[in-house]
């Protein structure tokens, strides 16, 4: 049998060195020579298999990635009716397997049969049958409606089994001669070779189920019998028998899991390994022949390395916060290979269908072109005798079932209470008598995914707004202090434990010693369990890692226990953001439009600080002229700025870097011809060699600042694989606190996200009566066109919940115990905080939710009372510090000459064609033009312009843009005659025409180009005037 060798490196060591966390596949191989009989048998390495590791990601080149679900047709047979421009019915079946030729099967408005192979030219359906070897007799015997096919026979007349494969051969392959071999030979590879077409398990299943055939699961292959089935279902459907399909039902729809993916590309691998090896055999000489030297492992480890590496299927892990990294794990994709493009999918294939219930979201799905193309899992159903086990079954079994929701009202014993009850039956939602049901749902919870199932109060939100609320508390950052939310759903501490963040005691045991490092367990039989913590690990979206131990030494513990908390959470529980004190009320018109006013207790106490840690890296290389190096000796650069490195010229740890620092010297030599006339005069003069370098090193970019944080420095000498050519790589990781700003976005759990306007000193904030400042400021208008009144009830209930020293879980949809279950469990609340702190304020009934707040400016009461109350606020990773971006001169692209778009790319703003119409709306014309030359792709007038600025000059007139050159090249390479004339108007009134040459400074780059007409200065205007 195969053999796997155990990794190079474990999972932290190939994330440290760059390396995949993978497994070396030998396989057993015996080579027979047929003509001496001699056998040489021998293992051979067949490549690397990437592993996965325990928390369901792979580890690539030193970056977690996973590999996302995709969600695809079954194979099988799909019948659908078209309506004809006469408005005639005609259907047609398609035949899908899991890999080789389709088949479809069609009628038309004369009642003939057709099939086409692969899309190709139509046959006659008795073509295909008779080829197959069907007699005329088997043919009748087994259809319902022989007549129907009679027609199709009539038209065309019989055809013998011969005659068939030759017209068969003739439609597949045109031009050629056709022969009866030749024809079956084709059939056979189509259809009967298990090598070329395969139904799998699913396709056999779905074949037999529909077509009520038995035929053996293992046979993978077409049989007549299934050809001759299929027809006669679609002849059935013209006489109204049989159903056709929806293709959005989940029971036609199958998830292909990595196993499966992987498996598909590996094959392709291995084909491709089986004809090099018949090359090789037929090559080289039989008695030298080993296995080793005839199986080459590239083809298969090219095809794995490019599923994991550039697959649409696998993914850079989104690890902003727990909750990101699970629900990333538990995604459907309907794109990748074998699956639809973004253009080719429809309405149908987004919407939600019925069958999705309880098995995927119907709210948690990207929003723009991917909408609905990408979903996500949930579980299955139960039965009102909660003392048995509940049931799963597929959505297909599930059709014919009567289905009630989860939140019916049932007694103590079970039974349904009521006398109609609401029930899903055959893709429809009806009602029904009590002991017509055959299930019972097992929670209203069970519909929505992870990330929606945290939101409270969700069923008082609009669905749109619930989808921004569960994609916005996935792109929350960890905070530097944690704070679980007041109200929550009673969900969040499953999901930190699914998520892999949290460290759980493996067994039972007293703890013998912890520290910021390490937790060590000794469990009842007197083994030691060690647990490593994670410390301010840098994660692919450069949030920061930290675990941190929730136990002392000595304390016993259970298995399955949480023994520390990871980044986002507190206490064992999903901690994404703070709570806050929160009022809604316009400020001054800075709460406009979404925006927040916060104050400023959020910034000096560190509320909603984040780290995040930046990875810098740069490889020396080696050049034509010599290797390039890492050093200390910079050319002509101060010692102050290499105060901070040591002697290799790499940065310490624990050095504050700002903007423009330098992390890693690196010198490049630089050949002879880069010298400036110059210095090789003075060369010439003094012969000496100065040391011909320049300074190549690593700085911090703009913008940038932070502590350094880790050091790492690779070479080939210690072992390490570096990329071609370089003889060491060094990384420098900065860590930087960020507080928050003025231009962060924040969000709600609810879909209620803005960016911060302004942060206020807390003595203008608005106060309470008992003199508290509100800590964020939200404008009230953002609630009721929106329609997520779920935030004004959990503000409500965390302000009962901090006045009661108390935390609640609300699961979601609670309105089954009552209509207004909601807002009387909130109101109730408030009016025991009202009762425990005597305070009259808290909780007024005439108006309930409101409280009277002050100006903080003035000490003047405002107009009304306004709604106040604790939420939980998340800080996004769109953070400004991120964005902010302002050029004044850097790189332009080669062809059109203008800057390039994008802060990486130190790019400019776009000028599009609708801002060009607001300015000619305007008459801006010298505002337009210099923005369309000088201040884009007017090569010369660029440079000009910026000298004049500098030495204070009046800048001088455009020229002509590079694009218009560009644009007229076009032309003429298209054969166009076309070129650009100055006419100039004589005194006497006749004019004369020269054609000007927009390339004269091309050729001759030295002088410098006239613009295409005479700029005139403003000393000539002077002179004119005067």
């Amino acid at each position: 049998a195969y053999k796997l060798k155990s990794p190079k490196y474990d999972v932290d060591e190939a994330k440290r060195r760059d390396a995949t966390y993978a497994v070396q596949m030998y396989v057993p191989t015996r080579l027979i020579n047929k003509e001496t009989g001699e056998i040489k048998e021998q293992e051979v390495f067949i490549g690397d298999l990437p592993l996965m590791t325990d928390r369901g990601t792979f580890i690539i080149n030193g970056a977690e990635r996973v590999i996302v679900n995709q969600i695809v047709r079954s194979p099988g047979v799909y019948y659908k009716q078209d309506i004809d421009k006469n408005g005639r019915r005609t259907y047609n079946a398609n035949l899908i397997p899991n890999r080789g030729a389709w088949l479809k099967f069609e009628t038309d408005k004369n009642d003939l049969v057709w099939v086409r192979i692969d899309k190709t030219r139509k046959l006659s359906a008795q073509v295909l049958l008779k080829a197959l070897g069907l007699t005329d007799a088997e043919i009748f015997d087994s259809l319902r409606h022989p007549d129907y096919l009679q027609k199709t026979i009539d038209k065309e007349g019989q055809f013998s089994e011969e005659e068939a494969l030759l017209e068969l051969y003739r439609k597949l392959r045109p031009g050629e001669p056709p022969t009866v071999n030749g024809g079956e030979q084709l059939l056979n590879s189509r259809f009967h070779d298990p090598k070329r077409y395969d139904l799998g398990k699913v396709g056999r299943y779905k074949l037999n189920r529909k077509l009520r055939l038995n035929i053996p699961d293992s046979t993978r292959v077409l049989t007549p019998q299934d050809i001759l089935a299929a027809i006669d279902y679609l002849i059935n459907l013209e006489f109204d028998l049989g159903h056709v399909d929806d293709i959005d039902h989940l029971g036609n729809r199958r998830v292909r899991s990595v196993g499966e993916l992987l498996q598909n590309q590996v094959r392709v691998g291995l084909n491709r390994l089986e004809r090099i090896i018949r090359e090789r055999m037929t090559v080289s000489d039989a008695d030298s022949l080993t296995p080793a030297s005839l199986v080459n492992p590239k083809p298969l480890v090219a095809a794995i390395k490019e599923f994991f590496g550039s697959s649409q299927l696998s993914q850079f892990m989104d690890q902003t916060n727990p909750l990101a990294e699970l629900t990333h794990k538990r995604r459907l994709s309907a794109l990748g290979p074998g699956g639809l493009t973004r253009e080719r999918a429809g309405f149908a294939v987004r919407d939600i269908h019925p069958s999705h219930y309880g098995r995927i979201c119907p709210i948690e799905t990207p929003e723009g072109p991917n909408a609905g193309l990408i979903a996500f899992y949930r579980v299955e159903n139960g039965r009102v005798r909660r003392d048995l086990p509940p049931n799963s079954m597929t959505a297909d079994e599930e059709d014919d079932l009567r289905v009630a929701p989860g939140d019916i009202p049932t007694d103590e014993e079970g039974n349904i209470l009521g006398d109609t009850v609401p029930v899903r039956y055959r893709q429809d939602f009806t009602t029904t008598s009590p002991t017509e049901v055959d299930y019972v749902a097992v929670s209203p919870v069970q519909i929505i995914s992870v990330g929606t199932s945290l939101i409270p109060f969700i069923e008082h939100d609009d669905a749109n707004r619930a989808l921004m609320g569960s994609n916005m508390q996935r792109q929350a950052v960890p905070l530097l202090r944690p704070e679980r939310p007041l109200v929550g759903t009673g969900l969040e501490a499953q999901a930190a434990r699914d998520s892999g963040m949290v460290i759980i005691s493996k067994t039972d045991g007293q703890i013998v010693h912890l520290d910021a490092n390490w937790i060590k367990v000794r469990d009842p039989e007197g083994n030691i369990h060690t647990y490593e913590l994670q410390k301010y690990q840098r994660s692919n979206q450069d949030t920061c890692l930290n675990q941190r131990p929730l136990m002392f030494p000595g304390d016993r513990v259970k298995a399955g226990q949480i023994l520390a908390d990871g980044s986002a959470t507190e206490g064992g529980e999903l901690a994404l953001g703070q709570n806050v004190l929160l009022a809604y009320m316009p400020w001054e018109g800075y709460n406009y439009e979404d925006a927040i006013l916060i104050s400023e207790r959020l910034v000096y106490d560190d509320v909603y600080t984040s780290i995040h840690i930046e990875k810098y890296e740069i490889e020396s290389r080696q050049t034509k002229l010599g290797p390039e190096e890492i050093t200390r000796e910079i050319p002509n650069v101060g010692e102050d700025a290499l105060r901070q490195l040591d002697e290799t010229g790499i940065i310490r740890i624990g050095a504050w870097v700002e903007s423009g620092d330098i992390l890693v010297g690196k010198v490049t030599p630089k050949g002879e011809s880069d010298q400036p006339p110059e210095e090789k005069l003075l060369r010439a003069i003094f012969g000496e060699k100065a040391r011909d370098v320049r300074d190549n090193s690593l700085r911090v970019p703009n913008g940038e600042k932070g502590r350094v944080v880790d050091v790492r420095v690779f070479t080939r000498e210690q072992g390490d694989e570096l990329p071609p050519g370089a003889n060491m790589v060094v990384r420098v990781y900065v860590a930087q606190k960020r507080k928050i700003q003025v231009g962060d976005k924040m969000a709600g759990r609810h879909g209620n996200k803005g960016i911060i306007s302004r942060i206020l000193p807390i003595e203008d904030m608005p106060y309470l009566p008992d003199g508290t400042p509100i800590d964020i400021v939200l404008n009230p208008l953002g609630v009721p066109s929106r329609m997520n009144v779920g935030q004004v009830f959990e503000c409500l209930l965390g302000w009962a919940a901090e006045n009661l020293d108390a935390r609640f879980k609300i699961t979601p949809f609670d309105e089954m115990y009552d209509k207004e279950a909601s807002r009387n469990s909130t109101h109730g609340k408030l009016q025991e905080a009202r009762e425990a702190k005597g305070e009259d304020w808290i909780f007024n009934p005439d108006d309930p939710g409101k409280i009277q707040v002050y100006d903080g400016r003035t000490g003047e009461p405002f107009d009304r009372p306004v709604t106040v109350g604790r939420a939980y606020m998340l800080k996004l990773v769109h953070l400004v510090d991120d964005k902010i971006h302002a050029r004044s001169t850097g790189p332009y692209s080669l062809v059109t000459q203008q800057p390039l778009g994008g802060k990486a790319q130190q790019g400019g703003q776009r000028f599009g064609e609708m801002e060009v119409w607001a300015l000619e709306a305007f008459g801006a014309a010298y505002t337009l033009q210099e923005l369309l030359t000088v201040k884009s792709d007017d090569m010369q007038g660029r440079n000009e312009a910026l000298n004049a600025i500098v030495k204070g000059k009046t800048i001088p007139r455009p020229g002509t843009p590079e694009s218009f050159k560009v644009l007229m090249r076009e032309l003429q390479s298209l054969g166009l005659d076309i070129a650009v004339h100055k006419v100039e108007t004589r005194e006497d009134g006749t004019s004369r025409d020269t054609e000007v040459d927009l390339m004269a400074d091309v050729g001759n780059r030295r002088t410098p180009s006239r613009p295409t007409y005479e700029s005139i200065s403003r000393e000539e205007l002077e002179e004119v005037e005067e």
